[in-house]
């Protein structure tokens, strides 16, 4: 069936310690073929960059979803990752048949058929689209975080729980971004050593 809406639905973001988890869908248009879609973490900055603007313009449809660190501490983060899956692929217009989701696990409310794929963002060129979608918009909301909360490194990684990141944690304590059910944020907030 030539007209049959096939989704692919990933995420980025599930590791930091701060910011939200971004999920995207997409459904690629068979007609407008896209060259170099890959796993977001297998091409560089620049690259994912150049095909970001190519997927929205080329794309039948996508909805891109932040789930945010209230959300993601209420939730869990899986949880919020599975939420945030349902919604964009609720929020894509044409609508999907059915939905390719990186990983091994499917939401449970999916508003259509859906199916998972360990290592899907390798595999499917719209999950790999949506790998870059979620990545792209993930990474320019941390850089733009880096502004409101300075100090913290954002721009640089993005949130991820590396050593500068770990040793500004424990200088300026977490800010607003920072997921307080997430073990090194919790850690600093039970031992009392912040506020």
């Amino acid at each position: 069936m030539a007209d049959r809406h096939i989704a692919g639905v990933d995420e980025a973001g599930r590791g930091p310690l701060a910011g939200p988890v971004v999920v995207a869908a997409v459904i690629l248009d068979p007609a407008r073929p896209i060259s170099g879609l890959n796993d977001s973490k297998k091409l560089s900055e620049a690259k994912r960059e150049a095909l970001y603007p190519q997927i929205i313009e080329q794309a039948l449809a996508h909805c891109v979803i932040a789930m945010s660190v209230e959300e993601i501490d209420r939730l869990n983060i899986f949880q919020a990752t599975m939420a945030g899956m349902s919604r964009a692929v609720a929020g894509l217009s044409p609508g999907a048949h059915e939905a390719l989701i990186d990983g091994n696990k499917l939401p449970k409310d999916l508003p259509c058929l859906g199916r998972a794929i360990v290592g899907g963002d390798a595999l499917e060129p719209a999950i790999s689209a949506a790998s870059i979608l979620a990545k792209v918009t993930r990474d320019r909301m941390m850089i733009a975080m880096e502004n409101v909360h300075p100090g913290y490194g954002f721009a640089v990684h993005k949130g991820y729980p590396t050593p500068a990141h770990l040793d500004a944690l424990k200088r300026l304590g977490p800010c607003a971004e920072h997921r307080r059910s997430f073990a090194p944020v919790k850690l600093l907030l039970d031992q009392g050593v912040l506020f």
